[in-house]
């Protein structure tokens, strides 16, 4: 549990961030791990998509285990456009930026907010999805806007867009509870070590789904992010196919239609324009 002033957080959590993604390159000397491209990519016919199978609906297990969601659906239209097979590799919030540097994927579609501490060391498509960071709530409980939250407990997911606008934004005296993935912290709330979460409204509805009565609702919307595939940077001819296809499949639709199967809302203006 944390206690943190917002000017001290603020540039604690970019330091951290920026910190933690170089150490994977740097640490014990070591040098980047060489990226595949797309004529590799094609030669081995597989490509390698790092997914957060922990984060409703964008990724998550059916009752047979099988991965869902609109990011899992959205890799699979994706290997099928490109004649390869899809490997998914189940990733967290805080491995998204470390699987790439370390060559463990080769895309990360995984609610993957495009900020600019990340595309320091990282690249990103053009924006496929929107997401919300919100702070969110039993719908009993009177909370509005910041001030509300000092002396309080709100849980959060470490290394995730929603975890560093909370951090920025949060007033002295806010205590933050991070877990390490999604699927633990939706865990901690529906168990009742603590009612508050700085998260993205979809996995609200999941708590809601695992606890009935729990009554989850959004407070306060800390930011609305743009959401891109990440790549690493050498990567440059997957990076022009991929903003290609993306293009393409906001143009056509799909894309469209497989956030509005598993949000319940067609994707933003400012995400459709892309392919206009």
């Amino acid at each position: 549990m944390e206690t943190h002033t917002i000017l001290k957080a603020a540039s604690a959590s970019r330091r951290v961030f920026v910190a933690g993604a170089l150490a994977c390159l740097l640490g014990l000397g070591a040098a980047p791990a060489q990226a595949n491209d797309l004529p590799k990519i094609k030669e081995d016919k597989v490509i390698r998509v790092a997914i957060d199978l922990g984060a409703p609906p964008f990724g998550t297990k059916d009752d047979t285990l099988k991965p869902i969601g609109s990011d899992v659906e959205t890799a699979e239209l994706l290997a099928k456009d490109l004649g390869v097979k899809l490997e998914i590799v189940p990733t967290t919030g805080a491995n998204r930026v470390p699987f790439l540097l370390t060559n463990k994927a080769d895309l990360v579609v995984a609610s993957f907010s495009i900020t600019p501490e990340r595309e320091k060391v990282v690249a990103f498509s053009v924006p496929y999805a929107a997401i919300q960071a919100v702070v969110g709530a039993p719908k009993d409980m009177n909370i509005s806007k910041l001030e509300d939250l000092v002396g309080k407990t709100v849980i959060s997911t470490r290394g995730t867009t929603n975890d560093i606008a909370i951090t920025k934004q949060a007033l002295p005296g806010t205590n933050i509870l991070r877990f390490d993935d999604d699927a633990t912290s939706i865990t901690a709330v529906s168990s009742g070590q603590g009612d508050i979460f700085a998260t993205a409204p979809p996995l609200l509805k999941a708590i809601n789904k695992k606890t009935p009565g729990k009554n989850m609702e959004s407070k306060i919307v800390l930011s609305t992010a743009m959401l891109g595939i990440g790549l690493n940077k050498q990567s440059t001819e997957l990076k022009g196919w991929v903003d290609n296809w993306v293009r393409a499949n906001l143009k056509n639709g799909k894309l469209n239609d497989i956030y509005q199967k598993y949000h319940g809302s067609p994707l933003p203006d400012n995400v459709l324009s892309a392919g206009k």
